[in-house]
């Protein structure tokens, strides 16, 4: 399999990274195409799609063993479940998929035409395998069941986000960060108060607590 591309996201670190693809509308990414496949031709008819799906490579775990069973965050990270329950990066091959909604193509002068993309779950610098339109009559399935997965997409913690921290973050980046923390970045089984998390987004170090429902954003440091 050839990697036709790269994503370009705002996680340089695996932690924070939303669950899934969709999540988080306001996170917007890009994907450069290798320069084999930057011939315009191969994208001719992608915007008359709403959403993609791509396929891309877990390369933070393409030299690990695969396990036949899983501890999901979800459940605890006491509760082990087939792989093939879950969408854990440890496979037989680390193929991961995630839906993206479109938000143009765009031509530019080093990279020919570029993909504009919100809702990616991915690691900045994430090889693409391959891009292929999401058809909502054949992908969409609304009675589907979730399994042991949660059904959450709104964010449930409630953010106290200092005005004096909230401005040190680029203003088009704010809501992102915002919805990204209100998701609860900590593993299930973590519930301390007083403990400080950190995650890295958009070249920013953000340092939060959280204590019951409420996330406290504590200090933020450029990278």
């Amino acid at each position: 399999m050839k990697i036709i591309a790269h994503i370009h996201t705002d996680f340089t670190s695996k932690f924070g990274i939303p669950r899934q693809s969709g999540l988080i509308d306001e996170l917007e990414a890009t994907i450069v195409f290798e320069p084999e496949y930057r011939n315009p031709d191969a994208l001719r008819g992608i915007e008359e799609y709403s959403h993609l799906w791509l396929l891309w490579q877990f390369s933070e775990c393409a030299d690990k063993e695969w396990s036949p069973t899983v501890r999901p965050p979800r459940l605890g990270g006491n509760k082990r479940m087939g792989v093939f329950a879950t969408r854990s990066p440890f496979r037989p091959n680390p193929i991961g998929l995630s839906s993206v909604k479109l938000l143009g193509v765009e031509k530019t002068e080093n990279h020919g035409c570029i993909l504009r993309v919100a809702g990616a779950d991915l690691l900045d610098g994430t090889p693409i395998y391959d891009i292929k339109p999401y058809l909502p009559y054949v992908d969409s399935h609304p009675e589907a069941s979730n399994g042991f997965a949660l059904n959450e997409k709104e964010g449930r913690l409630d953010v106290d986000f200092p005005e004096e921290l909230l401005k040190i973050i680029p203003p088009e980046k704010q809501a992102a960060l915002t919805a990204v923390l209100a998701q609860d970045p900590r593993p299930a089984y973590q519930n301390e108060p007083e403990r400080i998390y950190g995650i890295e987004f958009a070249g920013f170090d953000v340092r939060f607590k959280v204590d019951g429902e409420k996330l406290f954003v504590t200090e933020i440091k450029q990278l």
